[in-house]
């Protein structure tokens, strides 16, 4: 049997020897902390736990392909230096029915070494396409290595902490929970209420897809997706944020529904909570058929950006105010999300 060691897949982004290569992953032609397009990365992410997960398939399933299911996670741990070479490492965790965790270790090596992101990664096997589409049986890794063993356990309490926060989302407040939504609810009577409301912080964009945005078989990469989607966010974020919004983490990626050429996306982004210095952005992928006969949800995305200066210092942000009861679940949700990410993680 196959040990979670075998399945180690690693990346090099030459940074720091291909100045073109560089200059297309900057944010700004400065030097500036942090001056890395996160949305790039999610690119390279999401094509490298495909190919970490596509070498284990093949070799039980030659024709096989693997698709994304979901990003569990992201939490980003230190800022990324442009000029210096960042790596990727990508470990299967765990292997469920015909499910993979993948688990991508960025970092950029040097004096000193950074540890930049620990990444999760849902991916499926799957065979056919179309009406025909089935996902196939993997068989199971052989854990020995007691690292091994717990990451495989941190991979199965990942997904049942997420089915937790799903039920969750169908249960009422709980009593401080409730106190929390009313004191916010009862500052907007105020006639000299001049908060943010949730309502009119949000941002949208349409766009066409195209053949040549092709990845599999008739339909569109989904890290080009994630990455639309979080461009969005960020400038979404920065209606609130006073200083620089930079990615703190991803709470959660959903792939619902796969996106097929000549579709009709509509994005969206709201920012749904915030809390110290710390703002999180909710954003959706709406496909519309190229006939326009069919209409789905193909991607739902949760954000956390961080509010800081120029030396990364975190600054506070306005609180925002939910209104409606859409808007009030939608605050719940990301306010649960984020302390749960928070009560594991530091982030940056």
């Amino acid at each position: 049997m196959t040990q979670p060691r075998d399945t180690v897949y690693h990346r090099t982004l030459s940074l720091g020897s291909d100045p073109a290569l560089r200059r297309r992953y900057m944010v700004m032609d400065e030097p500036i902390q942090g001056n890395m397009r996160f949305g790039l990365l999610l690119e390279i992410l999401d094509k490298v736990a495909e190919e970490a997960a596509l070498h284990y398939v093949n070799q039980f399933h030659p024709t096989a392909r693997v698709v994304t299911a979901a990003i569990d996670n992201i939490v980003v741990r230190d800022a990324v230096d442009v000029t210096r070479d960042l790596t990727f490492a990508a470990t299967i965790n765990q292997i469920g029915r015909s499910s993979l965790e993948i688990g991508i270790r960025v970092e950029q090596p040097g004096a000193p070494a950074l540890h930049i992101a620990s990444c999760y990664f849902t991916m499926v096997a799957r065979s056919g396409y179309g009406e025909d589409v089935t996902s196939v049986p993997l068989p199971p890794l052989d854990y020995v290595d007691p690292v091994e063993k717990r990451r495989a356990g941190k991979a199965l309490a990942r997904r049942e902490e997420y089915r937790h926060q799903q039920a969750a989302r169908l249960e009422p407040p709980n009593k401080s929970e409730y106190t929390m939504l009313s004191t916010l609810h009862q500052a907007q009577d105020d006639p000299g209420f001049s908060g943010l409301l949730c309502g009119r912080l949000t941002a949208s964009a349409w766009e066409r897809t195209y053949p040549d945005q092709e990845n599999v078989p008739f339909t569109i990469f989904g890290g080009y997706l994630i990455r639309r989607a979080y461009e969005l966010s960020s400038i979404c974020s920065e209606l609130v944020a006073p200083h620089r919004p930079i990615i703190a983490g991803v709470n959660r990626i959903n792939f619902f529904h796969p996106v097929r050429m000549g579709d009709k996306l509509h994005f969206t982004a709201r920012v749904v909570y915030t809390e110290d210095s710390y703002v999180c952005v909710e954003a959706g992928i709406e496909r519309l058929s190229r006939d326009r006969t069919a209409k789905a949800l193909s991607n739902s995305c949760l954000f956390t950006f961080a509010n800081v200066d120029a030396e990364l210092n975190h600054h506070p942000v306005p609180t925002v105010h939910p209104t409606t009861y859409a808007e009030d679940g939608r605050y719940l949700a990301a306010r649960r999300s984020l302390h749960t990410l928070l009560r594991h993680d530091t982030l940056i």
